[in-house]
C-alpha cells in the first residue's frame, strides 16, 4: 500500500523538490497549492517521470478550502500518511513603506500564511493523519525562528531582523512542540525542519546568492517525513542535526 503524502506550496521551489523526493521513495504525492493549473502542471511533470502524483487545489489561508481539500483526500485515499506544511511567504523582503519596526500589513499577511495556514491545514487533515499507521507532520521552519539563534551574537543571522517572518517561524516551532505533546504515545510524529538558505523565490536574491539547491534542502524534509518508529517527536532539525529552539 503506497504512502500518501501531501505537500503544501508544492508546485515550485522547495515544495516541488520535496514532492519529487518523496515520490521517488514510492509515495503517492499530492501537489497542493492555490493555483489549480500550476499544481496540475507540477503533478503531470512527476507523472511523466513515472512517479505517482496528484494535484490538489488548496489555499492554506482559507478554512473552507482546507476543509474541501481534506474531503477530497478522504474520498480518494481515506487517510494521509505525511503532511508537509511547506507553504510560506516573506513579504518583508519587498516592503518599501516606512515603519519603525515592522510593517503591520506585512506582519498580518505573514502570519495568515505562515502560522494560521499551518494551524488550519493541520487541524483539517489531522483526522486523516490519525488513520495512518505512522503519520508524520513536517513543519518547514527556519533557524531564523530560533530564539536562541536570534539572541546569539555569533550567529551569521544575528544582524538579520525580519520580525514578522522570525516570529512566524517561532510560532510554528511552538505548534510543533504542542502537537508532539498532544499526540504523545500515538504513532503520529511531528518535526520542525530548517532547510537552510535555499535557492528559491522566497525573497529577492535567493536564487542568485543562496548556497543550497532546493533538491539538497529537500533531503532534511524527507528525513523528517520518514522518521522511524523509535525516533523522537517534537524536535527541530536541519541537515547537520538538532537546532536550538
Amino acid at each position: 500500500m503506497s504512502t500518501i503524502a501531501l505537500v503544501t506550496g508544492a508546485n515550485r521551489g522547495l515544495g516541488f523538490a520535496t514532492a519529487t523526493a518523496l515520490a521517488r521513495t514510492g509515495a503517492t504525492v499530492i501537489i497542493a497549492g492555490r493555483d489549480l493549473e500550476a499544481v496540475s502542471t507540477a503533478a503531470n511533470d512527476l507523472i511523466a517521470q513515472g512517479l505517482s502524483a496528484e494535484p490538489l487545489e488548496l489555499d492554506v489561508s482559507s478554512s473552507a478550502s482546507a476543509s474541501a481539500a481534506a474531503e477530497q483526500i478522504d474520498a480518494r485515499h481515506g487517510r494521509l500518511d505525511i503532511l508537509v506544511n511547506n507553504a510560506g511567504i516573506l513579504p518583508e523582503a519587498t516592503v518599501q513603506t516606512e515603519h519603525e519596526f515592522v510593517d503591520l500589513g506585512a506582519f498580518a499577511r505573514t502570519f495568515e500564511t505562515n502560522v494560521l495556514g499551518v494551524a488550519t491545514v493541520t487541524e483539517k487533515f489531522l483526522p486523516l493523519l490519525r488513520r495512518s499507521h505512522a503519520g508524520r507532520i513536517v513543519n518547514v521552519s527556519s533557524t531564523m525562528g530560533s530564539l536562541s539563534d536570534q539572541a546569539d551574537e555569533s550567529s551569521p543571522f544575528y544582524s538579520s531582523v525580519v520580525p514578522a517572518y522570525q516570529a512566524s517561524k517561532a510560532a510554528v516551532n511552538s505548534m510543533t512542540i504542542g502537537l508532539s505533546k498532544k499526540f504523545a504515545g500515538t504513532p503520529l510524529k511531528v518535526t520542525s525542519v530548517c532547510p537552510g538558505w535555499v535557492q528559491t523565490d522566497l525573497a529577492p536574491g535567493n536564487r542568485e546568492h543562496a548556497p543550497t539547491t532546493a533538491e539538497e534542502a529537500a533531503r532534511v524534509v524527507v528525513i523528517a517525513a520518514t522518521l522511524p518508529e523509535h525516533a523522537a517527536s517534537g524536535t527541530f532539525i536541519d541537515r547537520a542535526g538538532p537546532v536550538a529552539w
